[in-house]
């Protein structure tokens, strides 16, 4: 794919609906009794894959655009699959189904492609173990074989990872454990689970302690059909408001993003950068809030104070979006610094050092650490940059060639198809 550098945004974009929460709709719509229809489902190739896994799993699915219609089967209704569970690139798909896989009567395979492959599956490992579940698992790596047992055994779990996967796994193992199950976060980390359990009709509690959030569920709960739409995705968002905001005269409007607050850290994190982004037209929808977007270019863009550093508690909530906001780094007053975020070199590619190469090819100065890197203001250039057949890095690198002095290429590009299969025709609808 050849980018071409660009002076402005300009229109009105409607995102494709939020992969994190479409991937929890056609489970937990999966796991209800009865029929649940999710209008704006994710068009990513992820989410086909958790509908495509749940089909070989006996739930009847009919597709139609963007709407989704799953009938349901009950958390111990599922049938046995002849063949393995393909989860494709999703570690969403192959975590959260390994919890509900670990609490039926039968057993499985979770495979997934050459990426997902070498992701840990250690963190979902052994809290499923703990619960009476036997897994197996190459080092530790997909084909993930699942022996599952009805009912597991209810615990209480600390994970040694802030992970909204790893909260989801064991939360949805929970609904087949013998008692009460319970995750105490101390980082917090995307709610999605939590609010969706309660749209399914699934009591949820949450208390705070001394030590961090515990979040319980029960296995005697079960989960009734209910229609929901799927908020546009903020992560897809962010790609846009990096871009508008980045390119002076810009004037764009995205509406109906989901902004849960375990989410929408990147916005509140834009606005200290100094890009003028208006929310409003809140509202809420399916217990998730929702607003509409409108993001001006205004030129030069100078941070509020120590705003450059990005570290701590705030990187579980904006993680995925790291890689856009290293790119924009290129373009703020006194460049930018991302540590604590090691959890970027096990994602589908080292998104660190993928970042920290392309951003070389294009001529900015940065230094990478083991738990990040350092990106200072830089006049960009066109170059040839790979995506490591990363979504995510395909589309970051894509809005840094709108910055950039002449064409950029980037290999591998189709790989944006993940999370957003209409990505470079959108841009090219709105990028003047």
């Amino acid at each position: 794919m050849k980018i071409q550098p660009a002076k402005n945004l300009q229109g009105t974009i409607n995102l494709p609906g939020d992969k994190s929460i479409s991937h929890r709709a056609a489970m937990f719509a999966s796991l209800a009794r009865g029929t649940t229809r999710i209008e704006n489902f994710a068009t990513s190739a992820d989410c086909a894959s958790t509908l495509s896994c749940f089909e070989q799993l006996g739930v009847e699915v009919a597709r139609e655009g963007d709407t989704v219609v799953v009938t349901g089967r009950g958390k111990n209704g599922f049938r046995e699959s002849a063949a393995p569970l393909d989860c494709g690139n999703s570690g969403t798909t192959m975590r959260l189904l390994a919890g509900i896989l670990a609490g039926q009567p039968f057993d499985s395979v979770l495979t997934g492609d050459e990426s997902l492959s070498k992701r840990p599956m250690k963190r979902v490992i052994e809290p499923l173990t703990r619960m009476d579940a036997r897994l197996e698992a190459d080092d530790n790596h997909a084909p993930l074989r699942i022996f599952g047992k009805n009912p597991l055994r209810a615990i209480s779990f600390e994970p040694a990872v802030a992970s909204a996967q790893v909260k989801s796994c064991v939360l949805l193992a929970g609904l087949n454990a013998a008692g009460r199950t319970s995750v105490l976060e101390k980082t917090p980390t995307r709610d999605h689970t939590e609010r969706m359990l309660r749209w399914f009709g699934v009591g949820v509690a949450e208390e705070e302690t001394e030590n961090g959030r515990l979040i319980t569920v029960s296995g005697d709960a079960g989960l009734a059909a209910r229609d929901l739409i799927v908020p546009s995705d903020v992560s897809s968002a962010a790609f846009f408001l990096v871009a508008a905001a980045g390119l002076k005269d810009s004037a764009l409007t995205l509406p109906n993003v989901g902004l849960n607050p375990t989410r929408n850290a990147v916005v509140e994190v834009l606005r200290d950068f100094g890009a003028e982004i208006e929310i409003f037209n809140e509202r809420e929808i399916a217990n998730e809030p929702v607003a509409d977007l409108r993001v001006s270019g205004r030129g030069a863009l100078r941070p509020r104070a120590g705003a450059n550093v990005l570290r701590g508690k705030i990187i579980a909530n904006l993680i995925d979006e790291i890689p856009i906001l290293a790119v924009f780094g290129t373009q703020l007053a006194g460049g930018l610094e991302i540590r604590e975020a090691a959890e970027l070199r096990v994602k589908e590619s080292d998104r660190i050092r993928a970042v920290v190469e392309n951003l070389r090819r294009m001529g900015a100065a940065v230094e990478e650490f083991e738990d990040g890197l350092r990106v200072e203001k830089s006049a960009l250039r066109g170059a040839t940059v790979d995506s490591c057949g990363d979504h995510r890095i395909a589309m970051a690198f894509a809005v840094a060639a709108l910055f950039a002095a002449g064409p950029t290429e980037i290999k591998d590009a189709a790989c944006a198809a993940v999370s957003f299969p209409a990505f470079f025709e959108t841009l090219a609808t709105v990028a003047k």
